[in-house]
């Protein structure tokens, strides 16, 4: 029987102060060397009894009463795995080298519709180009194994930020001149444009350009040889476990180019603890009928700018605004913190304290105002 069995069936109590009184008691009179060498050895058998005790505790938690697991509390013993750098899903041990990442810009115009492999994103965020027509940056890991990823479009110079602070390769079809400028001249963005590396990307002869053009994980991939990078360097996010709410939960919308094409909505799905995403009036469906269903939508609020004739935008995307962050049917008012171009963008509550984000998938929807949300169930 092993020990921790033992002490659950009630076996006689042991009190250390009292027995050392008898055992002094019964060896008065004699060397006081030896017997307190026998006290010292006592003490260490009693030592060795403890932590066997505490070694069982925490190898039978799972099996122990709830008194005996508020015990593993007090002693800090936890049986929580590391999680995953980019999704923070439980993994078995923690990674020695971060996975490297892709940024990948897809159009979002209806004349792409439906798109292809953005479901499978870790991270997606989403702002709007010319016309308020928004347009995402998609993150991928080497890791992952997306088949078809597009349409794949040209570069604009707020999501260079974005891909920057994860290290990520960024693939693109051209760009925007200050875009491209601030790639050749000013940032050390590893830049992968389509136009010097056709070779990872195809165009598919069932769309008409500029809406053709596509790439895949697996492409991306096999040139990191030939980019020959160093590690990744990134923050990540804190991460916790789904905390549904009890009732149907809040969902929320987004007026995102003032009418119904573009603007978009996030369903709240108690059942699953996740976000369905709607665009215009109907659930978006990509191309083999797939959905999108993430874990956390976050709409950030900043300063959007027309720049040329163009209709070309700035967006600020380094310091802090007003942010709505929608998880476990929660939609929570808080802030959003960018301190440094190549740094994390984060979320804090109201108390200063970062926000942990749930395990999967995340949506961030970059908005000039936050009148533009609206929450329902």
């Amino acid at each position: 029987m092993k020990l921790i069995d033992k002490i659950k069936q009630g076996g006689k109590k042991f009190e250390p102060v009292k027995w050392l009184s008898s055992f002094a008691a019964k060896r008065k009179g004699q060397n006081i060397l030896a017997t307190y060498k026998e006290v010292w050895i006592g003490l260490g058998l009693l030592m060795i009894v403890v932590l066997v005790i505490v070694f069982s505790l925490s190898s039978t938690v799972d099996k122990v009463s709830p008194a005996v697991q508020n015990v593993t509390d007090i002693l800090g013993i936890t049986d929580e795995l590391p999680r995953h750098p980019l999704t923070g899903v439980a993994i078995d041990e923690e990674y020695k080298t971060l996975p490297q990442v892709f940024g990948i810009m897809v159009e979002n115009s209806a004349d792409a519709w439906p798109l292809s492999g953005i479901d499978d994103a870790f991270l997606v965020i989403e702002a709007p180009v010319e016309a308020n027509i928004p347009r995402f940056i998609v993150f991928f890991s080497d890791e992952d194994a997306t088949a078809k990823v597009g349409p794949v479009r040209s570069a604009r110079s707020y999501y260079l930020d974005w891909n920057d602070e994860f290290d990520a390769v960024y693939a693109h079809v051209g760009g925007s001149p200050e875009a491209l400028e601030l790639i050749r001249d000013k940032f050390e963005t590893i830049d992968f444009n389509q136009f010097w590396h056709g070779e990872y990307f195809y165009r598919s002869t069932a769309r008409y350009a500029p809406h053709n053009v596509y790439t895949t994980i697996e492409n991306l991939t096999s040139a990191l040889e030939e980019l020959d990078l160093k590690k990744p360097e990134y923050g990540t996010w804190l991460f916790k476990n789904d905390e549904p709410v009890e009732n149907n939960g809040k969902s929320l919308s987004v007026n995102f180019a003032d009418g119904t094409t573009y603007d978009l909505d996030w369903r709240y799905n108690q059942k699953t603890n996740d976000y369905t995403r709607y665009q215009g009036t109907s659930i978006m469906r990509l191309d083999y009928g797939d959905t999108v269903e993430v874990n956390n939508v976050a709409v950030i609020a900043t300063d959007i700018k027309i720049i040329d004739n163009e209709g070309r935008k700035s967006i600020v995307t380094v310091g802090e605004g007003d942010a709505l962050l929608a998880q476990d049917g929660k939609v929570i008012v808080c802030r959003w913190r960018k301190e440094e171009r190549t740094e994390r963008l984060r979320f804090f509550d109201i108390d200063g304290e970062e926000i942990k984000m749930n395990a999967g998938k995340t949506w961030i929807e970059v908005v000039s105002s936050l009148s533009q949300v609206t929450t329902h169930e």
